[in-house]
C-alpha cells in the first residue's frame, strides 16, 4: 500500500492525545460520582466502566481508519475492464458498390463501423483490414479513434472478392500486434541473423479457447478468388480467434455496374455462416443500414481482471464512518448518551 498524501499520517499522533484527554475526563466523572455521597451513583459509575470502553473502542478504531483515509491510500486492485483487439475486415470488392443497402453497401458498412469505433473504451485496440482479390492492412490496431475513423473513410470498392485473404491478413495483423512493436518488418541497424527453421506445425488451441482478439468481417460473401474461405476460417479457429461475420446486402440480390458491365450480385449467407460457426463467432444478417448499426451492439469483447494501482480512499472513509456510527449507537444503548 502507498499513499498520495503521506504527511497526513501524522494525524495519527493526535489520537493518543485525544485518548489521554478522554481518560482524564472519564476519571473526573467517576470521582465526582464517587464523592457525590450516593451509593446508587457509585454503583452506576462502576457498572458503566466496562460499557464505556465498548463505544470508545469503536470510536478509536474509526479515528485510526480515518487518519489512513486522509493520506489517500493506494493499493493494487484487480478491476474488470474490456480489453483486446478488434479487426474490422472490410470487403471492398466491386459488388460492395451495390445499392440494395442505401446508399451503397460499402457506405452503410462504413457508417456502422465508425459508430462502433466511437463507442469503444481506450483499452480496446481497433485495426482495419481491406480485402478484394487480395488483402491489405489499412490500419494497425490502435486505440486512437481518429486514426481508425480516417482509415475507414479511405476505403473504396476495388476488384474481385477473396474472403480468405481478408481472414489471413487479419490473423497476421493480430499476431504482429500481440508480438509487440519490435516484431515483424521494422527497421533496425543490427545485423540480421538466420531465420529460425520451423520444426513442427503449431499446435492448435483447444476447442472453445479464445484469445482476447476478434475479427468482424463485413462482406456480401460472394467469394470468387482463391484460397478457400473454409480453410482460412479453420486457421483462425486453430489460433483461438473468433470471427463475427456480417452479411451486407440482400439474398434476393441486385445489379451493379462494374467497368461498364451490369453484374448481378447477391448475399452469400452460407459462406459467412460457415466461417462464424467454425470459429465460434456469430453471423449477423444486415439487410438495411439501421440493422447493420445494431449488429455491433451484440459483439462482445473480452472482459478481464486487470491489476492496477487504485486509490481506495473512499473505502477507508466509508469504513471509518461505519465505525464512528457504531460507537455512537453503542454509546446510546449502553450509556444512554452520545459520546
Amino acid at each position: 500500500m502507498s499513499f498520495i498524501w503521506p504527511p497526513m499520517l501524522f494525524s495519527l499522533a493526535l489520537i493518543p492525545i485525544g485518548l489521554l484527554l478522554y481518560r482524564f475526563l472519564d476519571g473526573r466523572r467517576r470521582r465526582l460520582a464517587a464523592y457525590g455521597g450516593s451509593g446508587l451513583a457509585l454503583g452506576a459509575a462502576r457498572r458503566s466502566g466496562f460499557r464505556s470502553r465498548v463505544p470508545a473502542a469503536f470510536l478509536l478504531l474509526g479515528l485510526v481508519v480515518m487518519s489512513f483515509a486522509l493520506a489517500r491510500p493506494q493499493a493494487v486492485v484487480s478491476l474488470p475492464r474490456q480489453e483486446g483487439t478488434v479487426i474490422l475486415a472490410f470487403d471492398v470488392s466491386a459488388s460492395m458498390a451495390a445499392t440494395d443497402l442505401a446508399p451503397t453497401r460499402i457506405a452503410a458498412a462504413k457508417v456502422a463501423a465508425k459508430d462502433f469505433v466511437a463507442r469503444q473504451p481506450a483499452s480496446i485496440n481497433v485495426g482495419v483490414v481491406a480485402f478484394s482479390d487480395s488483402g491489405v492492412s489499412v490500419q494497425a490496431p490502435t486505440n486512437d479513434q481518429a486514426t481508425v475513423l480516417a482509415a475507414i473513410d479511405r476505403l473504396t470498392p476495388q476488384r474481385g472478392t477473396s474472403v480468405a485473404q481478408g481472414i489471413l491478413v487479419s490473423l497476421k495483423v493480430i499476431a504482429t500486434a500481440q508480438a509487440g512493436p519490435w516484431s515483424g518488418d521494422y527497421y533496425t541497424n543490427q545485423t540480421p541473423g538466420p531465420a529460425p527453421t520451423p520444426t513442427s506445425t503449431p499446435t492448435p488451441m483447444p476447442a472453445g479457447v479464445h484469445i482476447p482478439a476478434v475479427i468482424i468481417l463485413l462482406s456480401d460473401g460472394e467469394n470468387n478468388e482463391n484460397p478457400d474461405p473454409a480453410a482460412a476460417a479453420q486457421a483462425a479457429a486453430d489460433k483461438g480467434v473468433r470471427i463475427y461475420t456480417v452479411g451486407i446486402g440482400s439474398a434476393t440480390g441486385t445489379t451493379v455496374d462494374v467497368s461498364g458491365f451490369q453484374v448481378f450480385t447477391q448475399l452469400d449467407e452460407a459462406t459467412l455462416q460457415g466461417i462464424s460457426d467454425t470459429t465460434g463467432g456469430t453471423y449477423y444478417a444486415a439487410t438495411d443500414a439501421q440493422q447493420l448499426r445494431s449488429v455491433y451492439d451484440n459483439i462482445d469483447t473480452q472482459v478481464v481482471l486487470q491489476p492496477q494501482m487504485t486509490e481506495i480512499t473512499s473505502l477507508l472513509a466509508g469504513l471509518s464512518l461505519l465505525l464512528l456510527m457504531a460507537g455512537a449507537v453503542t454509546s446510546l444503548l449502553l450509556l444512554g448518551r452520545l459520546p
